[in-house]
């Protein structure tokens, strides 16, 4: 059935339709069973539920197993129903899933990690099941053998993970804010190359082969989008969000990109017209509209007998200017900065009203969200956090995508 294309008014919102409650301890991951009214998590409780919807409209857990350590990550692989979850003990669990999503085998456990599991990808063509941990490390697993066969070390906890099947290329964010590009082969890795422009630690990233834009988000609030197949070296900063970014999902079809921060924000980008890229940073010695020196400039204020001023930036032209020559403060959708930011007073006066239109939504969650995953095909989201509510919403109104989604409104 080809999605229906709506117009997305700004007043639309997500509709809440379910809230799953049961957990006693922080919803680590949560995920929409594709075509059914079911929902899998797992928890640091130590337990992974599937949860199906009964005719009372109600969800019920129809599997709940207990694991041997806190639940950290999962993946999960439909057309073969074979969920893999990784705990804080390091190890990852495989199950096989029946088809009426009431019986659950456990198939084997792979010693992936020393340390805490922070994200899973299995890939169905190479039988891998690929990891990363707070170890320091990416390591791939064969699922046919059990065995290891490669690892990995960074310098920092990884902490995030996307894969490319096609291609085998592996992108992990850390926590020190790098993402890294690495080559995955049978026993061995190369790095590709490393990604640098956010100053907080990664916590999610989203890979579309399709387009071959990475997209990022970190502890600073930001999320960039990498370039990686077309421009080389084009990035776009989107700065919308009040805390760290847990959660991001790119939507090919609307051209849209959904996040979600820890505060509860939800936001809905509009990726579908073209952006600018955020300048780079000017260095100089003294302000760059009025020549007077900064504070370290020590030769410019002795000659000139004059106190040194304190640095800014303009975010719209990247120049070094001192706070009198910015004394104003603008949005500037186009270059992904919704809120306002210091711009010089040159740049604020070639801003037109129009530029200042938001380019993207702004919802609320109204729960901590540290994990949010979307069935794109329904028009579905489902978000989870450290008040152990899973919420599932109904995005059409929003993402303007929809298909028949098998979820009734409450």
């Amino acid at each position: 059935m080809a999605a229906e294309i709506h117009s997305r008014p700004q007043s639309s919102r997500p509709v809440l339709l379910s809230k799953v409650e049961g957990h006693q301890d922080v919803v680590t991951a949560a995920l929409l069973i594709p075509k059914e009214d079911g929902v899998i998590t797992a928890s640091e409780d130590r337990t992974m539920r599937v949860w199906l919807k009964r005719d009372s409209g109600q969800y019920w857990p129809s599997i709940y197993h207990t694991m041997s350590s806190p639940c950290t990550a999962m993946a999960y692989h439909h057309d073969s129903r074979r969920i893999f979850v990784g705990q804080d003990n390091g190890a990852i669990m495989e199950f096989h899933i029946s088809e009426d999503f009431n019986k659950m085998n456990f198939v084997k456990t792979y010693p992936a990690h020393q340390n805490r599991v922070s994200a899973i990808t299995f890939c169905l063509t190479s039988e891998w099941v690929i990891s990363t941990g707070h170890d320091k490390c990416i390591s791939w697993m064969c699922t046919r053998s059990g065995s290891m066969l490669g690892r990995h070390y960074f310098t920092s906890w990884a902490s995030c993970l996307q894969y490319d099947n096609e291609t085998r290329h592996a992108f992990v964010g850390d926590y020190s804010g790098q993402i890294t590009l690495l080559k995955l082969e049978q026993n061995t890795s190369s790095v590709i190359t490393t990604l640098k422009g956010h100053e907080g630690s990664i916590t999610s990233l989203w890979w579309d082969p399709v387009q071959r834009l990475l997209f990022s988000g970190a502890s600073d609030h930001s999320i960039i989008m990498w370039d990686i197949g077309g421009r080389k070296g084009r990035t776009l900063l989107l700065q919308g969000h009040h805390d760290k970014v847990q959660a991001i999902c790119y939507i090919q079809l609307t051209r849209q990109l959904v996040s979600c921060s820890a505060d509860g924000g939800i936001a809905v980008w509009n990726m579908d017209i073209s952006r600018e890229e955020a300048p780079q940073w000017l260095e100089s010695d003294s302000c760059q509209k009025c020549e007077q020196p900064f504070f370290w400039n020590i030769k410019q204020m002795w000659d000139t007998k004059t106190l040194g001023l304190r640095q800014h930036h303009c975010r719209k032209c990247g120049q070094a200017v001192c706070g009198k020559c910015s004394t104003k403060r603008s949005s500037y959708p186009i270059m992904g900065f919704e809120f306002q930011v210091r711009v010089c007073d040159s740049c604020f006066e070639s801003i037109k009203d129009e530029d200042r239109i938001s380019l993207a939504t702004f919802h609320e969650g109204k729960h901590n969200i540290s994990h949010m995953s979307m069935d794109i095909s329904r028009g579905l989201m489902v978000t989870c956090g450290s008040d152990r509510i899973v919420k599932i919403w109904d995005m059409t109104p929003v993402v303007g995508c929809s298909l028949a989604t098998g979820f009734s409104s409450r």
